[in-house]
């Protein structure tokens, strides 16, 4: 008899977990493009800051803020840089740099998501560009989610930045005259609770 409740405890306990971990509940949002670009910035010859940015972001991020996981599938058309300057911009799309014609896209595979206080503070993962995968962590400088007023949807995002080395991928043009190799990337991102 005591063994018998011992063993029904027992299973108490174990469907107790599995709805416990049931509960833990992943939440997609869909990337809004309206609010959504990916900038960089990069010092001319340690004068004035240029900035461009790609126009065109797709994709998806995936947040359990309970348990503290997430996962982000974003796309950026590299066809779409915008500086202002149409020259400028060719030569961004040429095999000086981005190499369009080769490969129009680049891929951040987010795969491990840091929060403090239920707000999501940093993004490891992984870039993809010119056939080249690089480790690289995105740290978040602002983050809220929302109920959008005007669209009736739930909607996270923020802002988030990091530092690279546009070398890690093949573009090393002008470096031997002073172009600088490290480039900052400032990624607005909205995205809609599907």
């Amino acid at each position: 008899m005591h063994l018998t409740a011992l063993k029904a405890g027992a299973v108490v306990l174990a469907l107790g977990g599995l709805a416990a971990g049931a509960q833990a509940k992943t939440v997609r949002y869909d990337i809004e493009p309206t609010h959504t670009f990916v900038n960089f910035e990069v010092k001319h010859f340690n004068t004035s800051t240029l900035r461009a940015r790609f126009d065109r972001v797709d994709g998806y991020v995936e947040l359990d803020r309970e348990a503290g996981t997430g996962a982000a599938d974003i796309t950026i058309d590299l066809n779409s840089i915008s500086s202002g300057t149409p020259d400028f911009d060719k030569h961004l799309r040429s095999p000086d740099f981005f190499n369009v014609a080769r490969s129009a896209q680049a891929k951040f595979i987010g795969k491990e998501f840091s929060y403090e206080g239920g707000k999501l503070t940093a993004v490891k993962g992984e870039l993809s560009m010119l056939g080249k995968t690089v480790p690289v962590t995105l740290q978040g400088t602002s983050f809220n989610c929302y109920d959008q007023p005007v669209l009736k949807v739930h909607v996270c995002g923020g802002d988030f930045e990091t530092t690279i080395k546009r070398s890690q991928w093949g573009m090393t043009w002008g470096l031997d005259m002073g172009v600088p190799d490290e480039v900052k990337l400032l990624v607005q991102i909205e995205a809609i609770q599907q």
